[in-house]
């Protein structure tokens, strides 16, 4: 039996449709990630299940428990806010042990789950300073710490490494990762870095609309997304017209490729998506297997080197190209190139879930 369940949520603001028929279960430790852009309804169906925010139909259950009449505190869950929602007055061991204060611990209880929350998340010295005196990424670890003093059975996680830099936050997720396999606590986190969604969860359901659009695993919803949204979504993905022929291979500019045909799909019309680090390119040379096109600009971005081409047909494309790789080949902005996608790497959709 799922340990979070979720069943025909719905919630709307008005005329406004803010979670439209949700339905999701979560197993007992497992780290799912909402993921989505602003207003498509993952930080309402987060509050709701904290009972920050009352759903308008629906069920909601722990371990078989209805949850829908108990107030937050009834709730056995932990929730760490966008803004850590830190104590100015109070110092780290006094934040941290809050929950516990309030519900009339022992104080030397008090203080041996402040004394292991602190050593776990690296605040260890740092028990007697304020709020105000911590960096960003200190706070982010009291707030969890807080959060997971009360040992919740469920933790919820409201972007809460938004407000940190990229250095940081890459840092950080993978320390917030680890605290939680540690405990092995049922997690709900909400982002709209797709990075983040991909990097820390056991499932990832991407959001539009106020539904979820596909739930799976990271690699799942990254090399098989289920319709062109979910493929421009997370990460990058190129497009292009095509038609299928029935045997596996898609029609693409003068030339038959390898991809993934869905059943059913031959002599339609499709759109095809591949990703840009799928996307081959070298020098023009009259290679009959490959496509044609132009070089129109490089980005050097570290590790990779970003291409721009545009294609015979006059469609944009992206290549991300090994930086060993690309300085190999020599290639300049403005020279012919030819372009060729791995095997079975394209994706093709019908055009209505484009």
């Amino acid at each position: 039996m799922a340990q979070l369940s979720l069943v025909g949520i719905n919630k709307r603001f008005g005329t406004t449709v803010a979670v439209d028929d949700v339905s999701l279960e979560i197993a007992s430790g497992e780290f799912v990630t909402l993921v989505g852009a602003s207003g498509c309804g993952k930080t309402t169906l987060l509050r709701i299940i904290a009972g920050f925010t009352t759903a308008d139909s629906g069920e909601l259950t722990i371990n078989g428990r209805h949850l829908e009449t108990l107030p937050p505190s009834k709730r056995e869950i932990g929730f760490v806010f966008q803004s850590y929602a830190l104590f100015p007055t109070q110092t780290i061991a006094q934040n941290i042990g809050f929950a516990l204060r309030v519900r009339s611990g022992a104080r030397a209880e008090i203080e041996a789950r402040v004394a292991e929350l602190c050593e776990l998340t690296r605040l260890r010295g740092l028990e007697n300073r304020y709020p105000h005196e911590l960096s960003g990424g200190q706070q982010q670890r009291v707030a969890l710490a807080r959060a997971l003093a009360p040992n919740p059975k469920i933790l919820l996680l409201d972007e809460p490494l938004s407000a940190l830099d990229a250095k940081i936050r890459a840092h950080l997720r993978a320390e917030v990762r680890g605290v939680v396999k540690q405990y092995g606590i049922t997690t709900v986190y909400v982002t709209h870095d797709q990075e983040e969604a991909l990097s820390m969860s056991d499932r990832v359901a991407v959001m539009d609309l106020g539904r979820i659009r596909q739930l799976g695993n990271p690699v799942d919803v990254y090399l098989k997304p289920s319709s062109r949204f979910v493929a421009d979504f997370i990460g990058t993905s190129n497009s292009l017209s095509g038609r299928t022929n029935g045997d596996g291979l898609v029609h693409v500019e003068g030339h038959d490729i390898v991809a993934r045909v869905p059943d059913g799909m031959g002599g339609d019309e499709c759109i095809v998506c591949v990703r840009p680090e799928h996307v081959s390119l070298a020098r023009a040379n009259g290679s009959a297997d490959k496509l044609g096109g132009r070089l129109t600009d490089v980005a050097f971005l570290g590790q990779t080197v970003r291409a721009t081409f545009e294609t015979k047909a006059g469609t944009q494309m992206l290549a991300d190209i090994s930086n060993y790789d690309w300085l190999a080949g020599g290639l300049d902005v403005g020279e012919d190139i030819e372009w060729s996608i791995a095997p079975d790497r394209a994706i093709v959709f019908a055009p209505e879930d484009a």
